[in-house]
C-alpha cells in the first residue's frame, strides 16, 4: 500500500521504512543474510567499527518511472565499488551478486515507499558495512556486518536548480596514495569540519585541490567536478585519490554518446579553472549541482554560462541523464534494473 505521504515536501533526511537486508562476517563466511523489521544495530563497546572507524558505504536510488514501475540505475558498480573499498580497509568483500540481490528484497519490501513519478523524490538507498568484533589493538575486525536500509527522500533542489557558491579550502580531502578512492566513512568524517567552517562563512561547499602540490583541482567532500569549455568540451579532473563517482562516469558517456560531445577525463590545474563556462558537482544526490561561483580567498571567479542559473551543457547532461533514470529516454543495456 502506497505511504500516505506529502512527496512533494519531502527533505533530504531519514525516515524509516518496512525493512532492511542484514548479513553477518563470522569464521570467515557471510551467513545467508535476512530482511528485518529490526532497525537498531547492537555491537560491542570495543568494536572495530568504533575504535577505529573501519567503515565503508554506498549509495544508490530507486525511482518509478512514468510507467509506473520500480527501478534502480547501475547497482552493478555500486557492488564494485564497495568490494573495491572493503579490500583497501582489510575487510571482507560482500559478494557483488548478494549485494545487487539484497537491493532488489530492500526495494521490493518498501515499494510502498517509492515515491511517485513526477514528485521529485525518490527512494535513497543505503549499503554500508562495519567491523563488529572486539579491537583494541590497531588491526582489523575478525567479525563484519553489512546492512543495507533504504529510506524516501525529496529533490536535493528546492524551487530550482540555483548555482551554489564554494570557496577553495585550505584543508587536504586526501593523501596521494591514501583512500581517497574508496568511499570509506573516515573520509567523510575529517571532511565535516571543512564543510561546517565553509557554512559559517557563506558558502555552499569546498574545492579541494591535491595534498601534494595543491596546483590540480581534486573533488568536493562528497562530489565529482564537472567542468564545460567554452567549446562544449566537457571535462573531468583525474585523479587517484578521488572517489570514481558513478554518477560522473555516467555522465560522460551520456555527453559523449547521447549529445555528442567531446569529452576528456584529465588532470585539471587549478590556474584553468577561470577559462572553464560552466561547473557542476555531480552525484547520487543532485545529479548534477551548478556552480556559479568558485571563491579563491576572496578572488571570486565567476562562471560565465552558469552564474545565474544552470548552464545550457549542464542542463541537458541533467535532463538527459534523469530521462534515462526515470524510463523516459532508452537506457543503455544494463544501466536500468527493473525491481519485481
Amino acid at each position: 500500500m502506497e505511504q500516505n505521504m506529502d512527496w512533494g515536501s519531502l527533505g533530504f533526511g531519514y525516515r524509516k521504512t518496512n525493512e532492511r537486508y542484514v548479513s553477518n562476517f563470522k569464521n570467515g563466511a557471510w551467513d545467508a543474510g535476512v530482511m528485518t523489521t529490526e532497525d537498531t544495530v547492537t555491537i560491542s563497546e570495543c568494536a572495530g567499527v568504533l575504535q577505529y572507524c573501519q567503515a565503508c558505504f554506498e549509495g544508490l536510488k530507486a525511482y518509478r518511472t512514468e510507467d509506473g514501475r520500480v527501478v534502480t540505475f547501475r547497482p552493478d558498480l555500486n557492488a564494485k565499488r564497495m568490494a573495491d573499498s572493503a579490500k583497501r580497509l582489510e575487510m571482507p568483500v560482500f559478494p557483488e551478486d548478494r549485494f545487487i540481490d539484497a537491493v532488489e528484497k530492500v526495494v521490493h519490501a518498501n515499494k510502498d515507499f517509492v515515491p511517485p513519478y513526477a514528485s521529485g523524490a525518490s527512494l535513497y538507498i543505503r549499503p554500508y558495512m562495519f567491523g563488529s568484533s572486539p579491537v583494541i589493538g590497531v588491526k582489523p575486525a575478525e567479525e563484519y556486518q553489512f546492512r543495507m536500509f533504504s529510506t524516501p527522500v525529496g529533490p536535493y533542489f528546492k524551487g530550482g536548480a540555483k548555482p551554489i557558491t564554494i570557496r577553495v579550502s585550505d584543508y587536504d580531502r586526501a593523501a596521494p596514495n591514501g583512500t581517497g578512492h574508496i568511499k570509506a566513512g573516515l573520509n567523510y568524517a575529517m571532511s565535516l569540519h571543512a564543510i561546517v567552517e565553509a557554512h559559517e562563512l557563506g558558502f555552499d561547499e569546498n574545492m579541494y585541490l591535491d595534498a601534494a602540490t595543491r596546483t590540480k583541482v581534486e573533488e568536493t567532500g562528497g562530489a565529482n567536478f564537472l567542468f564545460v569549455t567554452a567549446d562544449n568540451k566537457v571535462v573531468t579532473p583525474k585523479s587517484n585519490s578521488i572517489l570514481p563517482s558513478i554518477t560522473r562516469r555516467s555522465l560522460m558517456y551520456v555527453a559523449k554518446e547521447y549529445l555528442g560531445l567531446e569529452v576528456e577525463e584529465r588532470e585539471v590545474y587549478f590556474d584553468e579553472v577561470k577559462d572553464f563556462v560552466e561547473c557542476g558537482l555531480c552525484g547520487t544526490a543532485a545529479v548534477i549541482s551548478p556552480v556559479g561561483i568558485i571563491n579563491d580567498h576572496g578572488k571570486e571567479i565567476v562562471m560565465q554560462n552558469g552564474n545565474k542559473e544552470m548552464g545550457p551543457i549542464t542542463k541537458k547532461l541533467y535532463e538527459t541523464l534523469t530521462g534515462i533514470q526515470k524510463g523516459k529516454i532508452e537506457a543503455p543495456e544494463g544501466w536500468i534494473r527493473e525491481i519485481k
